[in-house]
């Protein structure tokens, strides 16, 4: 995929698709366990960064036909492309936001400490929303994997040897 893949429905609905298909997945294991935030939850989360990182191209794409409209007749705009032009700002405020969200699923009670996992797999699947958003499927289909293979094989083999040892 190009780094200005188009903006147009089918690219739109290929980024939902795979992050509802992926996203869905660690919020279905999240729900499985009955954990505070399930497969709503991750995904309303994974779809709005998905869909902001889009809004974010759309805004660099603009950016960049403006600059080189106007080049010609303005050439001092390019002194100014730096400003106009940057992918990681909203990107950056997604990943704040959740770790704000993220934050309210955490749970401490005498002494004991739960749903930094959940917490992180709502960071993780709005990672995933915005490397889909990005259009970058192979990424987002690996981290996804890589995602559920923790959360499932590797949670499972450490809770099973740990169980083992007491």
């Amino acid at each position: 995929m190009s780094m200005n893949p188009p903006l147009d429905l089918p690219y739109i609905l290929q980024s939902l698709g795979f992050t509802i298909l992926f996203v869905g997945l660690i919020g279905f294991e999240r729900q499985r366990r009955n954990k505070i935030a399930g497969l709503t939850t991750h995904l309303l989360v994974a779809i709005g960064a998905a869909g902001i990182t889009m809004v974010q191209q759309m805004m660099v794409f603009d950016a960049i036909a403006f600059i080189e409209h106007h080049m010609h007749d303005n050439p001092e705009i390019l002194e100014h492309a730096d400003l106009t032009i940057e992918r990681q700002r909203i990107v950056a405020q997604i990943i704040s936001g959740i770790g704000f969200l993220g934050t309210g699923t955490i749970l401490k009670t005498q002494g004991h400490i739960s749903g930094l996992t959940t917490a992180s797999t709502l960071w993780i699947s709005a990672i995933i929303g915005i490397i889909f958003g990005y259009g970058l499927y192979t990424l987002g289909i690996t981290v996804s994997l890589t995602t559920l293979f923790v959360l499932t094989i590797i949670k499972n083999f450490i809770r099973h040897n740990v169980d083992e040892h007491h």
